[in-house]
């Protein structure tokens, strides 16, 4: 089913939400300063093509410079970012069938303004998705 997902999700928003981190991260890569957004960049758009089955976790030892460099992220690129998933998603959200990719790509907004100090791994990789809630059959941790 995920791969049937991935599939319909590349061909209504994944290629070209993808493609707006490739020239983030282009633009990124030529400031030469800003190299390490041009990775991030690189790295989100990897997962934006092919989203499902992979999860983002959030790495609580980033560090202040993990923060200070999303907030120049965000300034930089990730707002337009951000709004291009809102856009995108509300846009999906015209159709019945596109309600659950719009969603989708609503829950990527917070991954696109704030990319540094995450990481994307395999749903397999983890026990319970960002918000807290369990993949298997376990009780929610507590906060």
């Amino acid at each position: 089913m995920r791969t049937i997902g991935n599939i319909l999700w590349f061909l209504l928003a994944g290629w070209w939400l993808a493609l707006g981190y490739v020239l983030a991260g282009l633009l990124a890569i030529v400031l030469i300063i800003t190299i390490p957004f041009g990775i991030a960049s690189f790295r989100l758009a990897g997962y934006v093509v092919w989203p499902f089955g992979r999860t983002v976790v959030v790495s609580r030892e980033a560090g202040v410079w993990s923060l200070i460099g999303n907030v120049v992220w965000i300034i930089l690129f990730g707002w337009e970012l951000a709004l291009v998933h809102l856009t995108a998603g509300l846009l999906l959200c015209v159709t019945i069938i596109g309600i659950p990719f719009g969603v989708a790509c609503w829950k990527m907004v917070p991954l696109a303004l704030v990319p540094l100090g995450t990481r994307v791994v395999p749903i397999s990789a983890v026990d319970s998705d960002r918000y807290g809630v369990p993949w298997r059959n376990e009780p929610a941790r507590p906060i």
